[in-house]
């Protein structure tokens, strides 16, 4: 557990220092990803992003465990 929350954090920070690169990766407009904007609503549902996500965290603790 101390591992995986230790890399938990070196992806954080690595997340945050990279963020202006990051954060032109399109990853919250993929195809089946719900984004409602309206004037004075904004409603973001981002599925896709979300299972791509999750599949990689689970990558990782299968990787740290072995």
């Amino acid at each position: 557990m101390n591992r995986f929350l230790l890399a938990l954090g070196i992806v954080f920070v690595l997340t945050g220092l990279l963020w202006p690169w990051v954060r032109r990766l399109q990853l919250f407009h993929l195809p089946g990803d719900i984004f409602i904007d309206r004037p004075g609503f904004r409603f973001m549902l981002p599925i896709t992003t979300m299972l791509i996500l999750s599949a990689l965290v689970s990558l990782l603790a299968w990787l740290m465990r072995r």
